[in-house]
């Protein structure tokens, strides 16, 4: 694909570690000003983009003298409606007014043009928020994205899935009619963005695509962790579980328990939801028919001793890996998972959660790098980190990712009728 030159104006509100100014830089843009209040990710925008005015909070920010810009872009703090917080959505005291500043900007500046907003996709599940965020720009005199647009990079071939909801939209006054006819909102047709753009357009193996080929041993995983690995590898291979379809619980398998009344009274069974009771059940089933080879293996690897969700193990691979070793591995707080490496598991601010993967080179488990996580978030090559690497994980897991706003970019500026 080409780099289109649009040469615009923009401003990058909450903007992190910069995966908005990249985007637009590609698309022609300049940057007049970005705001972020972290100290760490304003570390690392300097050292990125040391031309930028740079300012802190939003609320400290008067932007009515501040005209020269015709895109604003902003990626509004999503803890008021992530699915990890507590989805207070705009009546969240701690930030979930800030969407308001982001409209003191949109008031004060009639030159602009564009609009894209990005935020977790747990934003559209609520009518309501959705519904206040389209009202209050519809009321500003802008056309806005009819219904939630929903992308992964997944859709454009980038090895990671990442569903985020954007929000785009362009002034009435310069849509044009032709490809507009609505001025009340955008559809995915006008935008030709297609129903599958949160389907996997990855090959099989994608995600080891962006590996670097030589690391320092500072990723590799720690002694536990490895010891863990193989022995959940080892009780995959041992069983046969490739096919089964539920998690594995060792706390569920009633170990020495012959009595099956015993080992329900002995886990609280009737306690349980259904679909709980459900994944008991298999497991119980799991242990009786392979008693003697989990019996053996449970005590090889002391496994009844390890914390519980060491004791949970997820294989998403079915009969397409012959190993652990052609994973990507997880230790999340659901288990340890085992998936397909046709793309990475959504990067998340929690460094606990960082994708793990056989290097071949040390002969040995290891985490992903930063740089790694950099390329999973489509960043520039040059891109410079400048913070550590537990600081640098929980950037990139909170970033847009950069080709997925330099596409829809792209695709809304084409929406704005020809001088």
């Amino acid at each position: 694909m080409g780099r289109p030159r649009h040469n615009f104006n923009y401003v990058d509100l909450f903007a992190g570690i910069g995966g908005f100014h990249q985007a637009m830089q590609h698309l022609g843009g300049r940057c007049v000003l970005a705001c972020e209040i972290d100290a760490a990710c304003q570390t690392q925008y300097r050292a990125n983009y040391p031309h930028t005015p740079l300012v802190g909070d939003i609320r400290q920010y008067d932007p009515t003298g501040l005209k020269d810009y015709t895109v604003l872009c902003a990626g509004f703090p999503c803890q008021p409606f992530s699915k990890a917080g507590q989805q207070q959505g705009f009546n969240d005291k701690r930030s979930g007014d800030l969407f308001y500043h982001v409209l003191k900007f949109i008031r004060s500046n009639p030159q602009l043009k564009f609009i894209i907003l990005e935020n977790v996709r747990n934003l559209a599940d609520k009518k309501e928020n959705w519904q206040e965020i389209q009202d209050r720009l519809t009321e500003l005199g802008f056309c806005i994205t009819r219904e939630p647009i929903i992308v992964s990079p997944v859709s454009l071939g980038i090895p990671q899935t990442r569903e985020r909801v954007f929000i785009l939209g362009i002034r009435n006054n310069v849509r044009d009619k032709t490809r507009l006819k609505d001025e009340s909102c955008i559809s995915r047709e006008d935008l030709k963005l297609s129903q599958d753009c949160r389907k996997s357009k990855c090959t099989a193996e994608a995600a080891f695509s962006i590996l670097q080929k030589r690391v320092s041993n500072k990723y590799m995983v720690s002694d536990e962790q490895a010891e863990l690995i193989k022995a959940w590898d080892e009780f995959r291979e041992k069983v046969k579980i490739s096919t089964i379809g539920f998690p594995i619980w060792i706390f569920c398998f009633g170990c020495d328990i012959d009595d099956d009344e015993k080992f329900r009274q002995s886990i609280n069974y009737y306690s349980m939801p259904k679909w709980k009771r459900r994944f008991a059940d298999h497991n119980r089933e799991l242990y009786k028919t392979n008693r003697t080879v989990i019996d053996e293996w449970v005590k090889k690897y002391h496994m009844l001793n390890r914390i519980k969700i060491h004791q949970k193990f997820e294989w998403n691979c079915g009969t397409d890996c012959r190993s652990a070793k052609d994973c990507i591995i997880q230790f999340r707080q659901s288990g340890i998972r085992f998936k397909r490496p046709d793309y990475f598991p959504s990067l998340v601010a929690m460094t606990s959660n960082t994708p793990i993967i056989w290097d071949d080179h040390k002969k040995n488990f290891r985490h992903i790098t930063p740089k790694e996580a950099s390329r999973i978030q489509s960043f520039d090559p040059h891109y410079k980190v400048r913070v550590s690497d537990k600081c640098s994980y929980h950037q990139f897991g909170n970033s847009v990712n950069v080709d997925v706003v330099r596409e829809l970019g792209s695709r809304l500026f084409q929406l704005e009728m020809k001088q």
